[in-house]
């Protein structure tokens, strides 16, 4: 039996979402700020979830680690994230591997109750990671920063989006296997026929004299050839 396109899907999908989505995670470029007054005009200020890096364009000076003066740790949607972002993967890494034991792999037939609950775990996953980038992006204008710089979304934001996106859309199409689970169970099932009974073995006649023979003593006979006494 071949593996269902929906599962294939999703097991493609899945992997990418999970890729993009610790990218995005780990890389400090949720929010960029730039044209920070009293300060170089090529200074970009990178801020992500776990620290805080600054980026001069024209010589690609790179320094992280910067204090945090304004308190942008201690808003609720950055600690929402550092704390639904994590939980995200792990429960992703999980709902892979239940996805992995559901489609076929060594097994002749897929499991389709496996793989669908595994679908479930990967949705769930997606709904996690992409609840903590949607209120971060609502709220990117309204977390600290210096009055009169330019704000815009980072990378790293894009990117948890995107492996948001992904990982729903791939646990959707694993838990399509419920579908045709349910419609093996209710396929009807006929109940077997009844046995039959050996008969005695049938002769096969060449002759037709052979034939009124046989009827002339009284033996039955079966033919599986046409003869000329049958007319």
């Amino acid at each position: 039996m071949r593996t269902p396109k929906a599962m294939i899907v999703g097991m493609v999908l899945c992997p990418c979402g999970l890729l993009l989505t610790l990218v995005g995670t780990m890389t400090p470029s949720w929010r960029q700020v730039s044209l920070v007054p009293e300060q170089p005009s090529d200074l970009v200020f990178e801020q992500g979830i776990w620290e805080l890096c600054s980026e001069r364009q024209s010589s690609h000076q790179r320094l992280c680690g910067q204090a945090d003066e304004l308190g942008y740790f201690k808003e609720v949607p950055v600690q929402v994230a550092r704390g639904l972002m994590p939980t995200s993967l792990v429960l992703t890494l999980l709902g892979l591997v239940v996805a992995t034991l559901g489609v076929r792999c060594w097994q002749e037939e897929p499991r389709h109750p496996v793989a669908g609950a595994a679908g479930l775990v990967l949705l769930l996953s997606g709904l996690m990671s992409l609840l903590p980038v949607s209120w971060y992006t609502h709220e990117l204008w309204a977390l600290p920063a210096v009055t009169g710089s330019t704000l815009a979304a980072g990378y790293s934001l894009v990117l948890s989006y995107l492996g948001s996106c992904l990982e729903i859309l791939g646990g959707l199409a694993l838990t399509l296997s419920f579908h045709r689970c349910c419609k093996k169970r209710r396929a009807p099932k006929y109940p077997p026929g009844p046995a039959r009974e050996p008969g005695p073995p049938s002769t096969t006649y060449s002759n037709p004299w052979d034939v009124l023979e046989d009827e002339r003593d009284g033996r039955p006979w079966k033919s599986t050839l046409p003869c000329d006494s049958d007319l």
